[in-house]
């Protein structure tokens, strides 16, 4: 059943699963992942805790507790929440110690609503990493303009960093820049920068579905042809990207003093479109030291009948640019879809976080003790 995740990891692609429950740790199912399904690391973002705690299974307890001390609502989320993070990252501690801190991870999100108020962000990922107090965490900050020095400012203090919904190519290399600059200030204050990790989440599936979207309004055989390939172009210049930067002399001069390079996340792995196969996104994306974190369907169809031949991402990038290109040459513009991304992936994850905090508020209440 596993033996494509297998292949998948010896080619040096990191399965992690993009999902987290208090129901996957209780059962016991995270800690069979990790050992049957190769998932070395977790990744959660606030869609996937509002789908876990709304959910409610095996939170109704804390809940009461919460709810009987009078918490904000607030409060009683960022308690939820980082107690299945600590417990994840426990159990994942034998992979962190295994891999040196490379894999082993999990990833817990700033909140959304700060994501362009960059000193809020930097103390919202200080007490996160205060909170949950782990050293296999990873905080997840956006790529947003105001995140970036946010991204510095953090990983110069050694907390590591997942930066999360990168969409251009622009952005993913000032996300580059943010994380040598953080690495340079860190070594500037004496840390250890071999205890300092990140991955640079780059979503992918968003970026077809938007621009397939824009393809099918064009409406010409030439447009439909290029359907269900800019996502894959995009990742594969990205991944030219960090070839490059994580080769410079500004990095060997890191690397020298034990700095670990930001791995390319591939995030948003599962595909939205039926008419494309299930497993496109992880087929079409092995590259050497990436991750790839997947929704549990698409880890499972992985398993079933992904076809893991080899490195399909170097060697691609000539194509890659001719295909963004002929988009280009259809009157879609690249820096609209992306930026429109952006902007909708800060949005979704506000809007789930508010919906979060609703439901929480909701649960609080409910379970409050009657005064006597």
């Amino acid at each position: 059943m596993t033996d494509a995740l297998k292949r998948l990891s010896d080619e040096g692609v990191a399965i992690w699963l993009d999902d987290l429950s208090r129901k996957r740790i209780t059962s016991g199912n995270l800690a069979e992942l990790i050992d049957q399904s190769h998932v070395v690391g977790v990744t959660t973002n606030p869609a996937i805790f509002q789908k876990a705690i709304s959910g409610g299974e095996g939170y109704e307890q804390q809940l009461t507790d919460l709810a009987t001390r009078k918490v904000t609502v607030e409060e009683a989320l960022r308690m939820i929440t980082t107690v299945d993070v600590r417990d994840a990252a426990d159990i994942l501690r034998p992979v962190y110690d295994r891999t040196d801190g490379q894999d082993g991870r999990v990833s817990i999100e700033v909140d959304p609503r700060l994501a362009h108020n960059t000193p809020a962000t930097i103390a919202e990922a200080k007490q996160l990493a205060w909170l949950v107090d782990r050293p296999n965490t990873l905080i997840k900050i956006p790529a947003t303009k105001a995140g970036l020095p946010a991204i510095t400012e953090v990983i110069g203090r050694g907390i590591s960093v997942n930066v999360t919904l990168i969409f251009s190519l622009e952005r993913y290399r000032e996300v580059m820049d943010a994380y040598l600059a953080g690495l340079e200030k860190a070594k500037a204050a004496g840390l250890d920068l071999s205890l300092i990790h990140s991955v640079a989440s780059f979503f992918v599936s968003r970026v077809d579905s938007e621009i397939d979207k824009r393809l099918d309004a064009v409406g010409t055989d030439e447009a439909k042809a290029l359907k269900g390939k800019a996502a894959l172009a995009n990742a594969r210049l990205a991944y030219e990207a960090y070839e490059e930067v994580f080769s410079s002399d500004r990095w060997t001069a890191l690397e020298r003093v034990g700095a670990n390079k930001q791995r390319a996340l591939w995030a948003s792995t599962g595909v939205k479109d039926p008419a494309y196969k299930d497993t496109l996104y992880v087929d079409d994306l092995v590259a050497p030291n990436t991750v790839n974190t997947m929704p549990e369907a698409t880890l499972e169809a992985a398993a079933d009948h992904g076809q893991i031949t080899g490195d399909t991402v170097r060697g691609t990038y000539e194509q890659a640019r001719a295909e963004l290109d002929a988009v280009a040459k259809l009157g879609i513009s690249y820096d609209d879809v992306v930026q429109l991304l952006e902007d909708e992936g800060v949005e979704k994850f506000a809007a789930s976080w508010n919906d979060l905090l609703k439901s929480t508020e909701a649960e609080l209440e409910r379970l409050a003790p009657t005064e006597a």
